[in-house]
């Protein structure tokens, strides 16, 4: 009686957590829609379960099975439809020329998909997080099977290609021209993120940051001022930083030698064809202009994407470029960290921080980066963005300003916040005070700041947590 016993208990845990997995992927999915009611559904883990309206795997017509691999023929390339943008623009170029040449019918019969439809949802929902209520999202999701189900036919078949861009220019704190990927191409870039992020960040230094899960701006402020504390022995003696900056980082990346790079780890045929089909995309051939004309005379035209030839350059605002970016600047991490020697180093993107007690030596190895930048690379530093000073004086990093014992908010990111606060109108006045909150915060000594914002909040009619860490919104707002 007893081993009966425990076999029910064990089989009611089972199917319990099975039933938590399936909730916490699909219980969002529109209904089945018309297009895609001869679908099969399927849950997280793989099992079938009619009626149970979850996303559904488009079912492919296969050809001929291998008896060898168990592999089907791929399947019959699908013509795609026409797709109809209700997003509302000032002004809209296309281009014609083309960086990248289709794949050819004999290449997708060589390099078969390796990828499953569970992959493409889980991308999805990735891809919708903390974005749902955008117009983008809410478009795609109204009819969410038959999109997802054309976007997986069209990478399976090997004719997918990426869409219409947005392009825009933000002002805060210079003027930069940003290029925002539709949703469905956003959804191709956390599939291919998902898939070959994990082997290149296993490869990265500790000291690599941004756009690495964990390892934001809190994190390379923290691990700086513990390199400062290690560099002078808990500021018990003098040392010197060398702060760097690469010049037009973005639109100076050569896409050839980044392609070399990626194919040095991902081994995968299809893989490597679907990073090239984003790699080598060139927003400019099709885009929409948000905003006034007008802005993009205001960046400087060696940073416009526009001014640059084919081969160089990426996108800002996509998670494709951010990841690029940390797979192109892995080559000079090594380098200062194994060629130079340097013991204390850290880079967020292209800002990055070199630590010894002397300043001959920096300057040393800043001659090495410049030369290994240009031959293998082909960037070059911003020389006016270049600092050697004592720590002592303090070293201003990813927003903060950290000195012997204290960390603080960089002085314009407050004053910026108090600005902005005075002038934000009600509305919008709750969601921006508490995301200054945030950011305040991570400084190890913020007090004096946040209570600058609260007494702003405070005349403004807003009540104010006694930890000075939040503010609430008033009755009968929204």
């Amino acid at each position: 009686m007893a081993p009966r016993i425990f076999h029910q208990r064990t089989f009611a845990r089972f199917m319990k957590v099975k039933a938590v997995m399936t909730e916490r992927l699909f219980n969002l999915v529109a209904p089945l829609a018309h297009e895609a009611t001869a679908m099969r559904s399927r849950d997280t883990a793989g099992s079938r379960r009619g009626g149970s309206g979850a996303v559904a795997e488009p079912r492919i017509r296969r050809g001929n099975v291998d008896s060898a691999t168990g592999r089907s023929t791929p399947p019959t390339p699908v013509t795609p439809g026409t797709r109809t943008s209700t997003t509302a623009t000032r002004t809209t170029t296309t281009r014609a020329t083309k960086a990248v040449p289709a794949p050819s019918a004999d290449q997708t019969e060589r390099y078969p998909a390796d990828v499953s439809f569970t992959e493409l949802v889980e991308a999805y929902f990735d891809c919708r997080r903390n974005k749902r209520n955008s117009a983008a999202a809410l478009a795609f999701e109204q009819r969410l099977e038959p999109n997802l189900a054309r976007l997986y036919r069209e990478l399976v078949a090997g004719t997918y290609r990426p869409g219409r861009s947005i392009c825009f220019v933000v002002t805060r704190p210079r003027p930069r021209e940003v290029w925002a990927a539709e949703f469905r191409d956003r959804i191709v870039h956390h599939l291919l993120y998902n898939r070959i992020a994990p082997r290149f960040h296993a490869a990265f230094i500790t000291d690599s940051c941004a756009c690495i899960p964990g390892r934001g701006t809190l994190y390379a402020a923290r691990r700086l001022e513990a390199k400062l504390r290690s560099a002078t022995q808990n500021w018990s003696r003098p040392a010197y930083y060398l702060k760097l900056d690469l010049a037009s980082f973005f639109v100076s990346i050569d896409k050839r030698i980044l392609r070399d790079q990626l194919a040095a780890r991902v081994v995968e045929p299809w893989w490597m064809r679907l990073a090239e089909t984003i790699l080598f995309h060139d927003p400019r051939e099709n885009f929409e202009l948000h905003g006034s004309p007008a802005l993009l005379d205001r960046v400087p035209p060696h940073k416009r994407l526009a001014s640059q030839p084919a081969h160089l350059g990426l996108p800002i605002g996509n998670l494709s470029s951010q990841f690029f970016a940390n797979i192109h600047l892995d080559a000079l991490d090594q380098f200062i960290k194994h060629r130079i020697g340097a013991r204390h180093y850290i880079r967020y993107v292209d800002d990055f921080v070199l630590l010894h007690e002397s300043p001959q030596w920096l300057n040393a190895a800043k001659a090495e980066i410049e030369a290994f930048l240009a031959s293998r690379l082909g960037l070059r530093l911003n020389q006016g963005k270049t600092i050697l000073q004592p720590i002592e004086r303090g070293v201003d990093f990813v927003g903060q300003v950290i000195k012997p014992w204290c960390r603080t908010t960089r002085r314009r990111t407050v004053a910026t916040a108090l600005q902005r606060v005075a002038v934000r109108p009600a509305e919008d006045l709750f969601e921006t005070a508490n995301s200054y909150f945030g950011l305040l915060r991570q400084a190890g000594r913020s007090h004096t700041d946040r209570a600058r914002l609260g007494n702003l909040l405070r005349h403004r009619g807003h009540c104010v947590n006694g930890d000075i860490t939040k503010t609430y919104r008033i009755a009968g707002a929204r």
